[in-house]
């Protein structure tokens, strides 16, 4: 992903604050809090509120130098583990470090919240605490897919928010994902593609082609260029910058996508360590090697933003290093300083409105006495 902007100089009105759940993830805070650090070192205008275990973060903060006099401390007690239901979260969650870390943002003190932890409770209280966008049917997550196309990424949308998905959905997630596209890596009109089971236009069910007809006549007012029907091979072709699908077809590609990485990762290893050539080989290629392992190494490419909020939250890998969550950190700083929030909810709210006008037309269309007010279409007066 391309780097966030680096300001040479940043005054205190000019820095972005990220509101970081700190106890979440497999790692622990100590990994979180490294990744923060790695993150100040690089970005000058960047500043955190830490939520978690005060008598924790506080020696681990305070051997991190740079985090000095840019960093504060939220005491949060509570811990939300990865296999606590979201509706034990709603219930018993608001002394979490979750919990906390999603109110600042709602309270205006960050602009973007980071979380390792739960991804369903993450939702349930991202969904709670800062609402959805006006025109949101369901929040989408978005994650980066590596590709061949000119940023070396595509985004595909919903991975996981939403097991369903109708057609209104499916074009609110085409709006979103551009959007995010956009101001992830400046490009001025994304292509946006609707996953299917082939390219020509007869095929698919029928609420797959309604959002294509609808994703198409919105290209205009979501700034964004329609390639029509995508494919799975399509995931990493330079044919398209976003993929559209419902939640469930996503997280199933994407967990399918990082099985088959992770094997093809494993088995270069041991065939360039199986023997004396073999290693010879992968010396005389190390520096290839090198670029493409930094190219395809997932904890550059980790996090993954919920769509559709009042408020930009991004939910890093559980398993994430210091490396992993810097890259998530950075996601968030971006796409907290382009202010892509408000573009979204215009756009989603005009959409909502050309939708609406369409069914109202429609109906008068179909039942003109809908609009004359026919003695037909009036109920009969109860008798007396």
């Amino acid at each position: 992903m391309a780097d966030a902007p680096q300001p040479a100089s940043s005054s205190l009105s000019d820095r972005i604050t990220i509101s970081v759940d700190a106890m979440g993830g497999d790692k622990g805070p100590a990994a979180v809090v490294a990744g923060c650090a790695a993150s100040a070192e690089r970005n000058p205008a960047i500043e955190f509120i830490l939520h978690g275990d005060e008598a924790v973060l506080g020696p681990l903060v305070a051997r991190q130098k740079v985090l000095a006099g840019i960093s504060r401390i939220a005491h949060s007690p509570g811990v939300v583990r990865m296999d606590d239901k979201p509706s034990q979260v709603m219930r018993r969650g608001r002394e979490t470090s979750m919990w906390s870390a999603l109110t600042s943002v709602r309270d205006g003190e960050a602009q973007a919240a980071v979380s390792c932890g739960n991804t369903g409770a993450l939702m349930a209280v991202a969904m709670l605490r800062l609402r959805k966008l006006a025109g949101v049917n369901r929040p989408a997550i978005a994650c980066l897919w590596p590709s061949h196309g000119e940023s070396g990424y595509n985004t595909l949308l919903d991975v996981g928010a939403d097991v369903r998905a109708d057609e209104e959905s499916l074009l609110q997630y085409a709006l979103m994902g551009a959007a995010y596209y956009r101001n992830a890596f400046n490009a001025p009109r994304p292509r946006v593609g609707l996953l299917n089971v082939g390219t020509e236009e007869h095929k698919g069910r029928s609420e797959i082609k309604e959002a294509a007809r609808l994703i198409s006549e919105a290209t205009e007012i979501g700034r964004y260029d329609y390639v029509g029907f995508v494919e799975g091979n399509d995931f990493a072709s330079a044919h398209v910058d976003v993929i559209v699908t419902d939640g469930f077809t996503g997280n199933v590609a994407l967990k399918t996508g990082e099985g088959t990485a992770r094997l093809i990762s494993d088995t270069l290893r041991e065939e360039l360590t199986a023997n004396a050539w073999s290693k010879l080989s992968a010396l005389i290629a190390a520096s290839p090697l090198r670029r493409l392992k930094r190219r395809m190494d997932p904890r550059r490419m980790n996090g993954g933003v919920f769509l559709g909020l009042n408020g930009t939250v991004v939910k890093s890998h559980g398993s994430a290093d210091a490396t992993g969550v810097s890259a998530a950190i950075k996601l968030a700083f971006r796409l907290a300083q382009s202010g892509f929030q408000d573009r979204i909810s215009e756009r989603l709210v005009s959409i909502s409105d050309a939708l609406h006008e369409r069914v109202l037309d429609h109906d008068i269309t179909e039942d003109p006495g809908k609009q004359q007010g026919n003695d037909d279409t009036k109920p009969e007066a109860p008798s007396a």
